[in-house]
């Protein structure tokens, strides 16, 4: 199993990280639809490529937490 980087990332999957990253500190669970409204994405694009960030080795824990109108990630960091 490779271990993805920082170099792999899609232009949307920096987005989304950066958008982790900066927001993680003092908050734990994001919506796939309120992260797609802040960087002009579909909860849809959001939610696929938050699962590509899962399977890499970055400085955030991304845990799929639960389905209620929107995809809810746990986010760690």
């Amino acid at each position: 199993m490779s271990t993805a980087t920082a170099t792999d990332l899609t232009s949307k999957q920096h987005q989304i990280l950066q958008y982790l990253r900066e927001n993680a500190a003092t908050k734990t669970y994001f919506k796939s639809r309120l992260i797609g409204k802040e960087l002009g994405m579909t909860a849809k694009e959001v939610g696929s490529n938050i699962s590509a960030l899962q399977e890499g080795n970055y400085d955030v824990e991304i845990e799929k937490w639960g389905y209620s109108s929107s995809t809810t990630w746990k986010v760690n960091l």
